[in-house]
């Protein structure tokens, strides 16, 4: 059985970012404090915004996100049909498109091992 990915998947993984999302002046100010074209800072950001919503996902929701994610990295896609489509809250423009959803693939692949290897404690 061939899996079906689909590029909105991604953008709703990233709505968090987006202005449509309910107001939060705390999240807004983090966003645009952060320098979205730094790595450094952009694994911040997604660590404090991204992190604990992610891990309300089930694994195979989490493995879903992360696979297309990476799906999309493989065919060379250029992202423009997830930042095109939503109004972020960065303060510029992601300069390297694929290089942010590398970043985001890394975080997501640590965070479900996080949350993979505490469940193994716990047991």
């Amino acid at each position: 059985m061939k899996n079906s990915y689909e590029i909105v998947d991604v953008k709703n993984l990233l709505f968090v970012f987006d202005i449509e999302n309910t107001c939060d002046v705390e999240r807004e100010r983090l966003i645009v404090e952060k320098n979205v074209n730094d790595p450094r800072q952009l694994r911040e950001l997604f660590d404090v915004l991204l992190k604990s919503e992610f891990n309300e996902y089930t694994d195979g929701e989490q493995k879903s996100f992360i696979d297309t994610v990476d799906h999309f990295l493989r065919v060379d896609d250029n992202f423009d049909r997830v930042f095109n489509r939503m109004t972020t809250y960065f303060n510029e423009e992601v300069k390297d498109r694929p290089s942010f959803m590398r970043i985001l693939l890394e975080c997501l692949t640590k965070y479900r091992n996080e949350k993979t290897l505490a469940n193994q404690i716990v047991k």
